[in-house]
Protein backbone atom coordinates (compact mmCIF):
# COMPACT_ATOMS: atom_id res chain seq x y z
CA UNK A 1 0.00 0.00 0.00
CA UNK A 2 2.90 2.37 0.73
CA UNK A 3 4.22 1.85 -2.81
CA UNK A 4 0.83 2.56 -4.35
CA UNK A 5 0.40 5.69 -2.21
CA UNK A 6 3.85 6.97 -3.18
CA UNK A 7 3.25 6.48 -6.88
CA UNK A 8 -0.21 8.02 -6.77
CA UNK A 9 1.13 11.02 -4.86
CA UNK A 10 4.02 11.41 -7.30
CA UNK A 11 1.80 11.35 -10.35
CA UNK A 12 -0.84 13.58 -8.68
CA UNK A 13 -3.71 12.19 -10.70
CA UNK A 14 -7.01 13.97 -10.15
CA UNK A 15 -10.37 13.12 -11.64
CA UNK A 16 -13.52 14.87 -12.82
CA UNK A 17 -17.25 14.25 -12.74
CA UNK A 18 -19.59 15.71 -15.35
CA UNK A 19 -23.25 16.41 -15.92
CA UNK A 20 -24.66 18.13 -19.02
CA UNK A 21 -26.06 21.56 -18.17
CA UNK A 22 -29.51 20.70 -19.46
CA UNK A 23 -29.80 17.15 -18.05
CA UNK A 24 -32.02 16.53 -15.05
CA UNK A 25 -30.34 15.03 -11.99
CA UNK A 26 -33.28 12.69 -11.41
CA UNK A 27 -32.83 11.20 -14.88
CA UNK A 28 -29.23 10.12 -14.45
CA UNK A 29 -29.79 8.77 -10.93
CA UNK A 30 -32.02 6.14 -12.55
CA UNK A 31 -29.85 5.59 -15.68
CA UNK A 32 -28.62 1.99 -16.30
CA UNK A 33 -28.89 0.94 -12.67
CA UNK A 34 -27.68 -2.50 -11.53
CA UNK A 35 -30.40 -4.97 -10.55
CA UNK A 36 -31.90 -4.14 -7.16
CA UNK A 37 -30.53 -0.58 -7.03
CA UNK A 38 -33.04 2.27 -6.67
CA UNK A 39 -30.92 5.29 -7.50
CA UNK A 40 -27.38 6.51 -8.16
CA UNK A 41 -25.84 9.28 -6.09
CA UNK A 42 -23.72 11.40 -8.42
CA UNK A 43 -22.23 10.32 -11.73
CA UNK A 44 -18.82 9.31 -10.47
CA UNK A 45 -15.38 10.80 -11.04
CA UNK A 46 -14.25 11.42 -14.62
CA UNK A 47 -10.76 10.47 -15.81
CA UNK A 48 -10.68 10.85 -19.60
CA UNK A 49 -12.81 12.07 -22.51
CA UNK A 50 -12.39 11.15 -26.18
CA UNK A 51 -14.28 11.50 -29.46
CA UNK A 52 -15.36 8.54 -31.57
CA UNK A 53 -13.64 8.38 -35.01
CA UNK A 54 -16.73 9.68 -36.81
CA UNK A 55 -17.18 12.47 -34.27
CA UNK A 56 -20.69 11.41 -33.27
CA UNK A 57 -19.94 10.30 -29.70
CA UNK A 58 -18.03 11.49 -26.66
CA UNK A 59 -16.83 8.71 -24.37
CA UNK A 60 -16.19 9.55 -20.74
CA UNK A 61 -14.19 7.26 -18.46
CA UNK A 62 -15.53 7.57 -14.93
CA UNK A 63 -15.34 5.82 -11.57
CA UNK A 64 -18.60 3.98 -12.28
CA UNK A 65 -18.43 3.18 -15.99
CA UNK A 66 -18.09 4.60 -19.49
CA UNK A 67 -20.64 7.30 -20.26
CA UNK A 68 -21.42 7.73 -23.96
CA UNK A 69 -22.77 11.12 -25.01
CA UNK A 70 -24.18 12.40 -28.26
CA UNK A 71 -21.45 14.82 -29.41
CA UNK A 72 -24.00 17.28 -30.82
CA UNK A 73 -26.51 17.44 -27.98
CA UNK A 74 -24.30 16.15 -25.11
CA UNK A 75 -27.16 13.96 -23.98
CA UNK A 76 -26.42 10.55 -22.47
CA UNK A 77 -26.64 7.64 -24.90
CA UNK A 78 -25.47 4.77 -22.70
CA UNK A 79 -23.56 3.77 -19.60
CA UNK A 80 -21.19 0.82 -20.12
CA UNK A 81 -20.36 -0.81 -16.79
CA UNK A 82 -18.57 -3.98 -15.69
CA UNK A 83 -15.23 -3.00 -14.13
CA UNK A 84 -14.90 -3.46 -10.38
CA UNK A 85 -12.84 -0.30 -9.89
CA UNK A 86 -12.40 3.16 -11.37
CA UNK A 87 -12.00 3.39 -15.16
CA UNK A 88 -8.94 5.47 -16.00
CA UNK A 89 -9.00 5.53 -19.79
CA UNK A 90 -11.04 4.81 -22.91
CA UNK A 91 -10.11 4.47 -26.58
CA UNK A 92 -12.19 3.87 -29.71
CA UNK A 93 -10.98 1.45 -32.37
CA UNK A 94 -10.28 3.22 -35.70
CA UNK A 95 -13.46 1.78 -37.25
CA UNK A 96 -15.50 3.01 -34.29
CA UNK A 97 -17.08 -0.38 -33.53
CA UNK A 98 -15.13 -1.18 -30.37
CA UNK A 99 -14.26 0.76 -27.27
CA UNK A 100 -11.44 -0.27 -24.93
CA UNK A 101 -11.38 0.62 -21.25
CA UNK A 102 -8.60 0.35 -18.66
CA UNK A 103 -9.19 0.21 -14.92
CA UNK A 104 -7.56 0.04 -11.51
CA UNK A 105 -8.99 -3.49 -11.31
CA UNK A 106 -6.19 -4.61 -13.66
CA UNK A 107 -8.56 -5.43 -16.51
CA UNK A 108 -8.86 -4.17 -20.07
CA UNK A 109 -12.32 -4.61 -21.53
CA UNK A 110 -13.16 -4.47 -25.24
CA UNK A 111 -16.81 -3.57 -25.73
CA UNK A 112 -19.15 -3.35 -28.71
CA UNK A 113 -20.02 0.34 -29.06
CA UNK A 114 -23.59 -0.33 -30.28
CA UNK A 115 -24.67 -3.15 -27.97
CA UNK A 116 -22.26 -2.72 -25.04
CA UNK A 117 -21.49 -6.46 -25.20
CA UNK A 118 -18.06 -7.61 -24.01
CA UNK A 119 -15.90 -8.75 -26.92
CA UNK A 120 -12.83 -9.60 -24.86
CA UNK A 121 -11.27 -9.08 -21.43
CA UNK A 122 -7.49 -8.80 -21.05
CA UNK A 123 -5.64 -9.13 -17.74
CA UNK A 124 -2.83 -6.63 -17.21
CA UNK A 125 0.41 -8.23 -15.91
CA UNK A 126 1.65 -7.25 -12.45
CA UNK A 127 4.63 -4.86 -12.63
CA UNK A 128 7.79 -4.49 -10.52
CA UNK A 129 5.84 -2.60 -7.85
CA UNK A 130 3.30 -5.38 -7.53
CA UNK A 131 0.64 -3.28 -9.26
CA UNK A 132 -1.58 -4.12 -12.22
CA UNK A 133 -3.47 -0.80 -12.62
CA UNK A 134 -4.28 0.09 -16.22
CA UNK A 135 -3.74 3.86 -16.39
CA UNK A 136 -4.36 4.35 -20.11
CA UNK A 137 -5.37 2.39 -23.20
CA UNK A 138 -4.84 3.34 -26.83
CA UNK A 139 -5.62 1.60 -30.12
CA UNK A 140 -3.01 1.77 -32.87
CA UNK A 141 -4.21 3.70 -35.95
CA UNK A 142 -4.43 0.47 -37.98
CA UNK A 143 -6.49 -1.16 -35.21
CA UNK A 144 -4.31 -4.24 -34.92
CA UNK A 145 -2.75 -3.38 -31.55
CA UNK A 146 -3.80 -1.97 -28.21
CA UNK A 147 -1.32 -0.28 -25.87
CA UNK A 148 -2.01 -0.39 -22.13
CA UNK A 149 0.06 1.77 -19.80
CA UNK A 150 0.78 0.84 -16.20
CA UNK A 151 3.03 2.63 -13.72
CA UNK A 152 6.33 1.30 -15.07
CA UNK A 153 5.45 -0.70 -18.20
CA UNK A 154 3.58 -0.43 -21.47
CA UNK A 155 2.01 -3.60 -22.84
CA UNK A 156 1.22 -4.14 -26.51
CA UNK A 157 -1.70 -6.47 -27.22
CA UNK A 158 -2.70 -8.25 -30.41
CA UNK A 159 -6.35 -7.19 -30.66
CA UNK A 160 -7.54 -10.03 -32.91
CA UNK A 161 -5.86 -12.78 -30.88
CA UNK A 162 -6.32 -11.15 -27.48
CA UNK A 163 -2.71 -11.99 -26.57
CA UNK A 164 0.20 -10.00 -25.15
CA UNK A 165 2.67 -9.14 -27.91
CA UNK A 166 5.38 -7.14 -26.10
CA UNK A 167 6.24 -5.37 -22.83
CA UNK A 168 8.07 -2.03 -22.93
CA UNK A 169 9.84 -0.66 -19.87
CA UNK A 170 11.91 2.45 -19.10
CA UNK A 171 13.02 1.14 -15.70
CA UNK A 172 13.79 2.76 -13.29
CA UNK A 173 11.62 5.64 -14.51
CA UNK A 174 7.84 5.61 -14.36
CA UNK A 175 5.81 6.17 -17.53
CA UNK A 176 3.31 9.03 -17.80
CA UNK A 177 2.01 8.98 -21.38
CA UNK A 178 1.92 7.09 -24.69
CA UNK A 179 1.12 7.84 -28.34
CA UNK A 180 1.17 5.83 -31.59
CA UNK A 181 2.64 7.17 -34.81
CA UNK A 182 0.09 7.49 -37.67
CA UNK A 183 1.58 4.46 -39.46
CA UNK A 184 1.34 2.36 -36.25
CA UNK A 185 5.05 1.49 -36.54
CA UNK A 186 6.29 3.53 -33.55
CA UNK A 187 5.07 4.06 -30.01
CA UNK A 188 6.23 7.09 -28.03
CA UNK A 189 6.27 7.11 -24.24
CA UNK A 190 6.92 10.03 -21.89
CA UNK A 191 8.74 9.33 -18.63
CA UNK A 192 9.54 10.65 -15.17
CA UNK A 193 13.03 11.72 -16.31
CA UNK A 194 11.46 14.22 -18.76
CA UNK A 195 12.47 12.22 -21.82
CA UNK A 196 10.51 10.72 -24.70
CA UNK A 197 11.25 7.15 -25.79
CA UNK A 198 10.49 5.87 -29.28
CA UNK A 199 9.77 2.15 -29.58
CA UNK A 200 9.72 -0.13 -32.61
CA UNK A 201 6.26 -1.67 -32.40
CA UNK A 202 7.14 -4.72 -34.52
CA UNK A 203 10.11 -5.77 -32.40
CA UNK A 204 9.36 -4.09 -29.06
CA UNK A 205 12.86 -2.57 -29.01
CA UNK A 206 13.91 0.99 -28.16
CA UNK A 207 14.67 3.04 -31.27
CA UNK A 208 15.61 6.40 -29.76
CA UNK A 209 15.48 8.58 -26.67
CA UNK A 210 14.62 12.26 -27.11
CA UNK A 211 16.10 14.75 -24.65
CA UNK A 212 17.60 18.21 -24.70
CA UNK A 213 21.40 18.50 -24.78
CA UNK A 214 21.27 20.58 -21.61
CA UNK A 215 19.51 17.80 -19.72
CA UNK A 216 21.38 16.59 -16.65
CA UNK A 217 18.93 15.22 -14.11
CA UNK A 218 15.25 15.86 -13.58
CA UNK A 219 12.24 14.70 -11.62
CA UNK A 220 9.82 16.31 -14.08
CA UNK A 221 7.31 14.22 -15.99
CA UNK A 222 6.88 14.24 -19.74
CA UNK A 223 3.17 14.30 -18.95
CA UNK A 224 1.80 14.02 -22.47
CA UNK A 225 3.05 13.05 -25.92
CA UNK A 226 1.32 13.40 -29.29
CA UNK A 227 2.36 12.57 -32.85
CA UNK A 228 1.54 15.03 -35.62
CA UNK A 229 -0.87 13.62 -38.24
CA UNK A 230 1.95 13.37 -40.80
CA UNK A 231 4.17 11.46 -38.35
CA UNK A 232 7.09 13.85 -38.80
CA UNK A 233 6.89 15.61 -35.43
CA UNK A 234 6.10 14.63 -31.88
CA UNK A 235 5.03 17.11 -29.21
CA UNK A 236 5.75 16.61 -25.52
CA UNK A 237 4.34 18.60 -22.62
CA UNK A 238 6.23 18.59 -19.35
CA UNK A 239 6.15 19.55 -15.69
CA UNK A 240 9.00 21.98 -16.39
CA UNK A 241 6.54 24.22 -18.28
CA UNK A 242 7.85 23.49 -21.76
CA UNK A 243 6.15 22.20 -24.88
CA UNK A 244 8.79 20.63 -27.10
CA UNK A 245 8.47 19.74 -30.79
CA UNK A 246 10.81 16.93 -31.84
CA UNK A 247 11.94 15.85 -35.30
CA UNK A 248 11.27 12.12 -35.44
CA UNK A 249 13.78 11.36 -38.21
CA UNK A 250 16.75 13.01 -36.51
CA UNK A 251 15.69 12.90 -32.85
CA UNK A 252 16.53 16.59 -32.51
CA UNK A 253 14.58 19.41 -30.89
CA UNK A 254 12.83 21.52 -33.54
CA UNK A 255 11.15 24.11 -31.33
CA UNK A 256 10.10 24.98 -27.80
CA UNK A 257 6.77 26.76 -27.73
CA UNK A 258 6.46 29.89 -25.64
CA UNK A 259 3.76 32.28 -24.45
CA UNK A 260 2.47 30.10 -21.63
CA UNK A 261 3.12 29.47 -17.94
CA UNK A 262 2.80 26.41 -15.74
CA UNK A 263 3.37 22.73 -16.28
CA UNK A 264 1.85 21.17 -19.40
CA UNK A 265 -0.35 18.19 -18.60
CA UNK A 266 -1.88 17.42 -22.00
CA UNK A 267 -1.02 18.08 -25.64
CA UNK A 268 -2.86 17.23 -28.86
CA UNK A 269 -2.50 18.09 -32.55
CA UNK A 270 -5.48 19.20 -34.61
CA UNK A 271 -6.60 16.74 -37.29
CA UNK A 272 -4.81 18.71 -40.02
CA UNK A 273 -1.68 19.19 -37.90
CA UNK A 274 -1.69 22.98 -38.11
CA UNK A 275 -2.58 23.66 -34.47
CA UNK A 276 -1.28 22.22 -31.21
CA UNK A 277 -3.37 22.44 -28.06
CA UNK A 278 -1.78 22.31 -24.63
CA UNK A 279 -3.54 22.11 -21.27
CA UNK A 280 -1.71 23.67 -18.33
CA UNK A 281 -1.79 23.30 -14.58
CA UNK A 282 -3.29 26.76 -14.20
CA UNK A 283 -6.74 26.40 -15.70
CA UNK A 284 -5.62 27.53 -19.14
CA UNK A 285 -5.54 25.89 -22.56
CA UNK A 286 -3.17 27.22 -25.22
CA UNK A 287 -3.38 26.96 -29.00
CA UNK A 288 -0.20 27.31 -31.05
CA UNK A 289 0.36 27.71 -34.77
CA UNK A 290 2.65 24.74 -35.45
CA UNK A 291 4.29 26.20 -38.59
CA UNK A 292 5.37 29.44 -36.90
CA UNK A 293 5.60 28.26 -33.30
CA UNK A 294 3.59 31.29 -32.21
CA UNK A 295 0.76 31.39 -29.70
CA UNK A 296 -2.59 31.58 -31.50
CA UNK A 297 -5.05 31.73 -28.63
CA UNK A 298 -5.36 31.41 -24.87
CA UNK A 299 -8.52 29.76 -23.55
CA UNK A 300 -9.10 30.55 -19.90
CA UNK A 301 -11.51 28.76 -17.59
CA UNK A 302 -10.62 29.20 -13.94
CA UNK A 303 -8.09 27.93 -11.40
CA UNK A 304 -7.32 24.23 -11.77
CA UNK A 305 -5.58 21.70 -13.99
CA UNK A 306 -6.44 21.15 -17.66
CA UNK A 307 -5.76 17.43 -17.72
CA UNK A 308 -7.29 16.51 -21.08
CA UNK A 309 -7.49 18.19 -24.49
CA UNK A 310 -8.92 16.60 -27.62
CA UNK A 311 -9.92 17.88 -31.06
CA UNK A 312 -13.13 16.83 -32.80
CA UNK A 313 -12.79 14.87 -36.03
CA UNK A 314 -13.43 17.95 -38.17
CA UNK A 315 -10.94 19.98 -36.12
CA UNK A 316 -13.45 22.74 -35.40
CA UNK A 317 -14.02 21.95 -31.72
CA UNK A 318 -11.60 21.42 -28.86
CA UNK A 319 -12.66 19.67 -25.68
CA UNK A 320 -10.76 20.51 -22.49
CA UNK A 321 -11.32 18.91 -19.10
CA UNK A 322 -9.91 19.97 -15.77
CA UNK A 323 -9.96 19.78 -12.02
CA UNK A 324 -12.15 22.89 -11.69
CA UNK A 325 -15.20 20.73 -12.29
CA UNK A 326 -16.34 21.15 -15.89
CA UNK A 327 -15.63 20.10 -19.46
CA UNK A 328 -15.42 22.98 -21.95
CA UNK A 329 -16.05 22.81 -25.69
CA UNK A 330 -14.27 25.56 -27.62
CA UNK A 331 -14.64 26.92 -31.14
CA UNK A 332 -11.11 26.51 -32.50
CA UNK A 333 -11.53 29.24 -35.12
CA UNK A 334 -12.75 31.98 -32.79
CA UNK A 335 -11.48 30.79 -29.41
CA UNK A 336 -14.99 31.24 -28.02
CA UNK A 337 -16.67 28.84 -25.59
CA UNK A 338 -19.38 26.88 -27.42
CA UNK A 339 -20.76 24.86 -24.56
CA UNK A 340 -19.96 23.50 -21.14
CA UNK A 341 -20.71 20.22 -19.39
CA UNK A 342 -20.83 20.91 -15.68
CA UNK A 343 -19.77 18.58 -12.91
CA UNK A 344 -21.99 16.58 -10.63
CA UNK A 345 -19.73 15.12 -7.95
CA UNK A 346 -20.43 11.99 -6.00
CA UNK A 347 -19.84 8.26 -6.08
CA UNK A 348 -21.62 5.34 -7.68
Amino acid sequence: MKTRFFILTLLMVSNLSILPCFAQYAAHTQFSLPEGAKARLGKGEINEITYSPDGSLLAVASSIGIWLYDAETYREVALLAGHTSSINSVSFSPDGTTIASGSDDGKIRLLDVVTGAVKDTLTNPIDQFGLDDVLSVLFSPDGSLLASRGWSEVHLWDVAAGTLKATLSTDPYLIASVSFSPDSATLASGSLDNTVHLWDVATGTLKATLREDTFLISTDWARSVSFSPDGITIASGSDDGKVRLWDIATGTLKDSLTGHTGRLLSVSFSTDGTILAGGSGKGTTYLWNVATGTLKDTLITEAGDVRSVSFSTDGKTLVSGGSWGAVHLWDVGTGMLKSMITVETGGA
